[in-house]
């Protein structure tokens, strides 16, 4: 009789990850909902492709997460003594540096508003944030989120390889504006129906242009287009150091181990605490002496929320995922 195999076991050993990776999900801010991230459920997800509404953006590097957290004693009795440990201050710090320039990651990496940089009209007056931009084209029925379909004249308008803007006009909206994806709190009434593309998140590159539609090379990030929506073409995008405006995301930090092990962050509510700032990395190999890769720095302070399990007030969650044959 053959004998029949046993599993294998081994102590597990420190883990050992290459880098981490980093998604972020908006908050509703009007609702003060963050985007919650479940271990129990979500533990073993494809990081290539993750859970909606989690938007995966890369590798990040120099990743350095800090505690303010600050606890205390309570002193009694001749001579005082400690009687009881409490926590006097709520708080934690996070850092990093993004590895790709996108729409996404410059907004994360400053402290204050991102737009996007509408094409102008020649001629116009210039402005620091772009100047009167050409008039937006109504997207018609039957739009998706990675197809928006015009008018035969509207397409014209449009070639490949151009960015563009997919928002509402702005209509005289105050308060915090964007869904699901937050871009600006407005304290007051503006005069610019372009606003809303200015500052909205449903930005993306155009792949095809038919006599009747053009194609993203990828799905809008707010979804299918809304009722009434436009599209305006985009040159860049822009942020201004200073205004009282924080973006706010929860943010999921994975490092996965070489044995299959997974270490998660989750911070629930994140803004930026840092103005925008960049730092020159210098290459190896031929370009070393000569180029710079700029990188784009990141810090934020985390905010608490109420955990439903015990009404508990908490900043972040550290869950770990043993690897596979791993003794706990």
């Amino acid at each position: 009789m053959p004998k029949a195999s046993s599993p294998t076991w081994f102590n597990a050993a420190a883990p050992v990850a290459r880098r981490v990776r980093a998604y972020f999900a908006p908050v509703n801010r009007a609702a003060q909902q963050p985007v919650l991230f479940d271990p129990s459920q979500q533990g073993g997800f494809d990081l290539d492709n993750p859970p909606a509404p989690w938007i995966s953006l890369g590798f990040i590097q120099n990743f350095l997460r800090k505690a303010a957290s600050k606890s205390g004693a309570i002193m009694s009795g001749i001579p005082a003594v400690a009687q009881e440990q409490i926590r006097e201050s709520l708080g934690a710090r996070v850092g990093f540096q993004f590895l790709s320039w996108t729409k996404l990651t410059m907004a994360l990496a400053t402290g204050s508003q991102h737009m996007n940089v509408l094409a102008s009209t020649t001629g116009s007056v210039p402005e620091p944030a772009g100047a009167e931009p050409f008039a937006a084209v109504s997207v018609q029925s039957g739009s998706t989120a990675a197809h928006i379909a015009l008018s035969a004249e509207d397409a014209t308008q449009f070639t490949v390889g151009q960015i563009v803007a997919v928002d509402c006009d702005y209509a005289g909206q105050t308060g915090y504006l964007g869904s699901p994806i937050t871009g600006a709190y407005l304290r007051q009434p503006l005069s610019d129906p372009d606003y809303l593309r200015r500052i909205t998140f449903n930005v993306a590159l155009v792949a095809g242009v038919s006599s009747s539609s053009i194609t993203l090379a990828q799905p809008l990030p707010c979804g299918a287009p809304a009722s009434g929506a436009k599209v305006q073409a985009v040159t860049g995008f822009v942020d201004r150091e200073g205004g009282s405006f924080y973006h706010e995301w929860s943010a999921l930090f994975v490092m996965e181990g070489t044995q299959g092990e997974r270490i998660f962050f989750h911070y629930p509510r994140l803004q930026p605490v840092a103005s925008a700032e960049e730092s020159a990395q210098p290459l190896s190999g031929k370009g070393q002496g000569r180029l710079e890769r700029i990188a784009l720095s990141a810090e934020f302070t985390a905010l608490p929320i109420t955990d439903p399990l015990d009404n508990e007030r908490v900043v972040c969650y550290r869950s770990f995922v043993p690897a596979p044959r791993a003794l706990v």
